[in-house]
Formats: structure tokens, sequence, C-alpha cells
């Protein structure tokens, strides 16, 4: 984790987290209290040590509060993208803590320059017990339920000021008849009504009604007085208890998640004697493992940015009638779009549709993690209707993220003699069921098996065929598993990733591998599969001898 980041967990407000983080929180709450009994001590006629005392304590706690708002400022794009860039901090400055925030820490610096009222000062200083509110279960709650609750309490709010202007007017068409030096105009008459709500405590309003008319309209107004503290009243303590019921509700999806992370420990593969996170695990298997219920599951996977359901029906072609079998997927994050891992290698896997395709965002990582190369992948976007980072006509017309991905995949791959390996499926449920399992591309269209077609991507095409062949044989002895070069699937489509690159940017070199689903899921021996490309492509790309990496010996819990 970076600096930002780790400042970002000590800001997060959260007294429950039990990490280091939370002396930090109590300490921030500590100089608050601290702070306002200087400021209570202050109210009396104390001695000159005294008020030394306490101006060196305002002091000190304010050159503090002013390095914590700083950093709450800077951090708080980590904990809400909303937050991000200039504009976002500003809209960060408006909410209510970062408000309270400013008023109470900077304003001070202001009387530097121009001086203030004393009692402005006083005020703003004793302000600062206010910033303790967002540590306060209950009074986080009762935002919530005020918030949830807002546009009734607004509807409820215009029907009272229409039905009330109403009134007004009526009592005035009597009253002004029955003493018009009272109720000269319009204007008294709503004042007077409005006034009763509030109890008229300034006696400006005491302007009684004397007709029968008015009477009634003044007790209309009575009950309405009742209703203006009762209705809101009733609305917020609904929304009080929805808002609890909703934390709740929210800490037992917090535990279903921890519960979810505890399944996907790490597996030791017996051919490869590597330990591997699970990619997919059954929805019946995870209640056997972690007792969790379906709903609770599904309620998991919604609330989790590292976990989603697939079905893994969709990894058979049609033609084995494949029955339907929900399963979660677990995938790293690290990026809006989902994934990017600079090894500083010349080499870059690339799995384009890891959100939509079951299995090839695991399979593309671990072929990464193993050979030590740099790895992007998407994983987050929409799935129906789905737009793909693979084929696309502009990236600056696409998807938000998409040209983030563009530009963290040119800045990879921009080294000398690089090269990308973007991993696709194959062989899928909406796909023939090909004789081959692996379909090499390099940007030719479908039929064409030689390396001359003018809309090829790779530009050293020896070490490319030495790559195929290479490959080919040994996925062939070792594992049983046909290949092609271009036999069945074209990549010469203008709307290919690799042919919006910058221009003095991305690679010369771009590879595409469909992988069928039977090799890169059902086979058990996967991920041997995968470190026999990993090592191929160490050889014959790189010329690198193959070393791994220690996390593959590590055991621990997801990645």
């Amino acid at each position: 984790m970076t600096i930002k980041q780790k400042l970002a967990r000590v800001f997060d407000d959260n007294l429950k987290t039990l990490q280091w983080s939370n002396y930090v929180d109590y300490f921030i709450i500590g100089l608050i209290v601290i702070s306002s009994i200087a400021i209570f001590i202050s109210t009396f006629h104390v001695s000159a040590e005294m008020q030394n005392i306490l101006d060196w304590v305002d002091t000190i706690t304010l050159i503090i509060f002013t390095v914590e708002v700083s950093l709450r400022i800077w951090v708080a794009d980590e904990l809400n993208p909303r937050y991000k860039g200039f504009v976002g901090r500003l809209r960060y400055c408006t909410t209510l803590y970062g408000l309270i925030d400013i008023l109470s820490t900077y304003s001070f610096y202001i009387t530097l320059v121009v001086p203030l009222p004393y009692t402005i000062l006083k005020l703003l200083r004793i302000l600062r017990l206010m910033r303790v509110f967002r540590y306060i279960r209950s009074f986080r709650l009762l935002q919530q339920a005020l918030l949830s609750k807002s546009k009734e309490m607004l509807v409820s709010l215009q029907f009272l000021c229409i039905i009330t202007i109403i009134l007004s007017f009526i009592l005035y068409f009597y009253e002004h008849a029955a003493q018009p030096e009272v109720y000269s105009n319009g204007l008294r008459s709503v004042v007077w009504a409005f006034a009763q709500y509030i109890g008229d405590p300034g006696g400006f309003a005491d302007m009684p009604p004397i007709t029968t008319a008015g009477k009634i309209v003044a007790c209309i107004i009575g009950l309405l007085g009742i209703a203006i503290f009762a209705v809101p009243a009733g609305l917020v303590g609904a929304g009080f208890s929805e808002a609890l019921e909703e934390e709740q509700k929210s800490e037992h999806i917090k535990e279903s998640i921890a519960q979810l992370n505890l399944g996907f420990e790490r597996q030791l593969d017996r051919i490869t004697k590597f330990h591997i996170v699970p990619g997919q695990i059954s929805i019946d298997e995870l209640q056997v493992c972690i007792g969790l219920t379906p709903d609770e599951i599904h309620e998991a996977v919604k609330a989790s940015p590292t976990f989603r359901l697939v079905n893994l029906a969709s990894t058979q072609s049609m033609e084995k009638n494949p029955i339907d079998k929900l399963a979660v997927e677990h995938f790293f994050v690290n990026t809006p779009y989902g994934c990017c891992i600079n090894r500083g290698s010349r080499l870059t896997i690339v799995s384009p549709s890891s959100m939509a395709d079951p299995c090839i965002g695991h399979f593309a990582y671990y072929v990464a993690l193993i050979g030590c190369f740099n790895y992007i992948s998407r994983e987050y976007g929409e799935r129906c209707p789905y737009r793909s980072y693979y084929l696309f006509d502009d990236r600056y017309n696409h998807e938000p993220n998409l040209p983030m991905y563009m530009n963290d995949l040119e800045l990879l791959a921009d080294m000398s003699d690089s090269w990308t390996l973007t991993l696709i499926a194959a062989n899928g449920i909406n796909e023939p069921n090909y004789p081959t399992d692996f379909h090499f591309t390099i940007g030719g269209p479908a039929g064409d098996e030689t390396c001359d077609s003018p809309t090829i991507v790779v530009k050293d095409v020896a070490r490319y065929r030495l790559f195929y062949d290479t490959l080919t044989g040994q996925l062939e002895r070792d594992f049983g598993y046909q290949s092609d070069h271009q036999r069945y699937h074209n990549t010469a489509q203008s709307r290919l990733f690799v042919r919006h690159f910058e221009e003095g940017k991305g690679c010369e070199n771009n590879l595409f591998l469909r992988v069928s689903w039977q090799a890169m899921y059902w086979d058990s021996r996967k991920i041997a599969i995968a470190k026999t490309i990993a090592d191929v492509a160490n050889e014959c790309l790189l010329g690198n001898k193959p070393s791994y990496s220690t996390e593959l010996n590590t055991y621990k819990i997801g990645y």
C-alpha cells in the first residue's frame, strides 16, 4: 500500500477496524475533548499562568488539527472516487464534516490577516466538538435517517406551507372586515399563521382573531402546529429504524464477505507444487465449506468488489447439453477498470474480457504471475449489453475507464522489443466445438494460415514462429491438445484494440491466444498448462530462463 492509501485507512472514521490507525482516531477524539475542556475553563476567571497554559493547548491542538484536516482533504479520493481531482476536493470540502473541519481549523488563520470578532472565534473553537460526531454511531444513523426520509419530509413541508397560506388568506378576509387596522394586508395574516408554529416567542404576531371564522382557522392552524412536529418525528423515527436495520444488514454482509474470503484459501497444485487461489467455487461447495446460505452468498458477492457470480454452463458447448451451475469467481483488482500489475517485463499478458468470460482472468493472471510478466485485465463493466475492451471503434468515445485502461497498457508495453500476449476464451456455449483447443492469431484474417497478411501486428515474425512451434509441440506432447494458427478466428478487424495505440506508444509485437475452457478450467492440469505457456514465452519471446515468484510458494487466504 502507498502512504496515501495507508493514511486513507487512518482517516476512515471507523473505530472497529482493530488496526494501528485506531490509535490515531482515539488520539484525535482526545484532542477534541481536551480542546473543548480548555474552552470551557477559559469562560472562568483564571490566573495568568493558567491562561498561558490554555493558550498553548489551543495553539498545539490547532497545529495538529491543521495537519490532520489537510491530510483528510488530500486522501479524500482514496475514500470516495467522487472526491478525485481539484473539483472533487472542493466537493469534499462542502460536505457536512468537510465544512466543520475547515471552519473549525482554517478560519483561525484568517485572523492573521483580517481580525474577527472575539465571539465568532469562540464559536468556531467550540465547533471543533462537532467533529466527534463522525465517530458516533447514533449520530451517523440519525444522519442516514434524515437523508433517507428527506423527500417525504419535503413533501409534508410543501403540503403544510400551501395549506397554511390558504388558511391565512381565509383568516385575512374575515379579520380584515372586523379589525382592518390589525389585519391591514395579507402579509400580516401569513406572518401570524406561521408564527403560531413556533409559539411566537418574540410576540411579533400577537394579533388574535376575534371572528368565529377566524377562531376556527386558528384552531385548524393549532392542529397543524402539532402535525408539523409529529409527522417529521414519525418519519425520522421510521428512518432511524430503517437505518439501524440497514447497518445491521451491512455488518452481516461484511461478515459474509469475510467468510467468503476464507473459502478461497490457497490450495497446493500437485503437478506444479504452486500454491494457487481457486478461481471459481460453486455455490453448493461454498455452502458446504463456509456454511452460508445461497441468499447470503449472493448478497456478499453483490457487495464485494472482488467477487462475481458466473454460470459455468457457459464454458461448455451446446453439443454437451450443459446444465446451469452457478459459481463464485474471485479476482484481484487495484484500478477502476480491474487490475494492472507492472513487473518491469517486456511481455504483458492482456485479458480484455475477464468480466464477461468465466475463468479466463484467473488463467491469464497465473500465466503472468508464473512468468513474472506484466498483467492487465478488465474486471469491471456491464455484461449486458456487453461492450468490449477487445474490439472498439474509438478509445475516447466508449466506456469511462477505457482511456485509462489503454493508457496503462501503453505504459506497460512501451519498451524496446516488447510483446503483448492477449488471452481470450474459446469454444464456449456461443461458439462451435472446434477440433483444436489453442487458437493462435497475429492480426490476420480467418483462414490465412500464413504470416504474410499486411494486417498482422507482429514485427518479429521469426521469434513468433519459434514461440508457436515450441509451444504447440509441448501442448500436444504433454497434454494432448491440438493448436492452429489463424484457422478459425479473424483478427484483421480495424476495431482490434492494438490498432488503437496512440502514435509512438504500445508495441509492435502483439499475439492473441484463444484457449478452450476445457484446457483452462475443466482440465485438472490447467496450472501446469499456464506454466508451460509462461515458460515457453520466457524462453522464445524474451530469451529468459524461467524463474518463479516466491508468492507461488506462499500459503495465505485469497490474493
